[in-house]
């Protein structure tokens, strides 16, 4: 079958023979058929023909069945991009995209189907991490299909790019079949529910942080506190409000606001007291951790939930500040070499909580504050507790790797 044409059907590639001469085709037709038509199954000819793409290379074709590729022994890969209500993908084989398509988000369905489409390949496929978790990872694992979770903004665009779920799902498909793409660490299922209850924490911390602004909003818009009052919502603050002389629309409005304060305050508590509960199943992390000056209770079990052993995730330091986004931005060129702030690409609630822990720990090791006073003096404040916090999380590294507890003061 040399010189085979191809004709693109329902997201396959059909085979066709090397066309014939259709000059005495045409005159035996209008000698048998009459003009009319001749001239009807004639054109009919041309324009089947005339759908034919010659290609150089291309998946080895199965003799038996000339109108589907036979992917058996060939390397697929799959780019889907996951929606709540569809998965968009895109496959390529060879160096050829041989099919796109948007598919109802049903796991059950999907991954059969996957199966079906390319049987006998090795299959490896990828999607962006996000708000859908790592549910369609495991199935896909399970099911043989070497799978992969990416980093969203590892993913190649062009400048002023068109965005599409085909345009990025063939993104992925691409740049995983030459490569170019590394996928991200997955946790275990019980990994990912353990970090549910300090990230639901952190969620009503927020919502109380927006309910207390509310209710300075509202004092301050009506005269009741000036522009100075800089003081902290607390219960106390709060009894102070109530005590006041107010109008009665406003003193309803602030006492829902009130209220809804005190059940999300109530709501923490009650989150502390399970963190406390979880602590006794992870007792090694939790001692390593609180072992550090700066850590309290809430940190180390925060960094216990997110960080884990940092001695077997993390290969070295490197990598975990990198994941962390404590490594410095570069712009260099030629002989310029220029760094710039942390590229603040990694975990933002695990640098939020070494940046306090940083501020805590200064006044606990006299070793990490002379550092902190002598990069201070060149480079401000604000960077040099950013390099306190990253010298203190190599150090939390340091003490996994060697299996002992911190030790304050000591000079590395």
């Amino acid at each position: 079958m040399s010189d085979i044409k191809v004709v693109k059907s329902s997201g396959f590639f059909a085979a066709e023979y090397p066309r014939i001469a259709l000059g005495p085709f045409r005159r035996w037709l209008k000698g048998q058929l009459g003009q009319p038509l001749s001239k009807k199954l004639s054109h009919w000819y041309d324009c089947l023909y005339q759908r034919t793409i010659k290609t150089s290379k291309e998946p080895h074709m199965d003799r038996q069945n000339t109108t589907r590729i036979n992917f058996r022994g060939e390397k697929v890969f799959i780019g889907i991009d996951v929606h709540k209500k569809t998965y968009t993908f895109s496959a390529w084989c060879g160096g050829v995209r041989v099919k796109v398509a948007t598919v109802p988000a049903d796991i059950a369905g999907f991954i059969p189907c996957i199966k079906k489409w390319f049987i006998g390949a090795d299959i490896y496929s990828c999607y962006e991490a996000g708000f859908s978790g790592y549910k369609l990872h495991r199935e896909l694992i399970k099911t043989g299909i070497q799978n992969i979770v990416v980093n969203p903004a590892s993913i190649e665009v062009a400048a002023k790019d068109k965005k599409t779920d085909k345009r990025d799902s063939n993104k992925m498909g691409e740049q995983l079949s030459v490569g170019r793409l590394r996928g991200i660490y997955v946790p275990s299922e019980a990994e990912e529910q353990a970090r549910l209850i300090n990230r639901t924490r952190e969620q009503f911390m927020k919502e109380r942080n927006r309910v207390g602004h509310q209710i300075k909003s509202r004092l301050f818009q009506f005269g009741f506190i000036d522009k100075d009052d800089d003081r902290i919502l607390s219960e106390k603050y709060l009894c102070e409000t109530e005590s006041l002389e107010l109008p009665n629309v406003l003193k309803y409005s602030l006492g829902l606001l009130i209220s809804h304060w005190r059940f999300l305050s109530q709501q923490v508590e009650d989150i502390k007291i399970e963190m406390k509960a979880q602590s006794f199943d992870d007792s090694y992390n939790e001692a390593i951790y609180q072992s550090v000056p700066g850590v309290g209770d809430v940190t180390a079990r925060i960094l216990s939930n997110e960080l884990g052993d940092l001695s077997k995730r993390f290969s070295n330091q490197g990598s975990l500040f990198q994941y962390v986004g404590l490594t410095p931005s570069e712009h260099s060129s030629g002989e310029r070499e220029m760094k710039g702030n942390i590229d603040r690409q990694g975990a933002a609630r695990i640098r939020k909580v070494l940046v306090e822990s940083a501020w805590r720990a200064i006044d606990c090791d006299e070793v990490l504050k002379d550092c902190f006073l002598r990069i201070a003096s060149t480079r401000g404040k604000k960077r040099a507790i950013v390099a306190i916090a990253r010298k203190l999380l190599g150090r939390m590294r340091a003490c996994f790797v060697t299996k002992t507890e911190y030790c304050v003061g000591l000079i590395a």
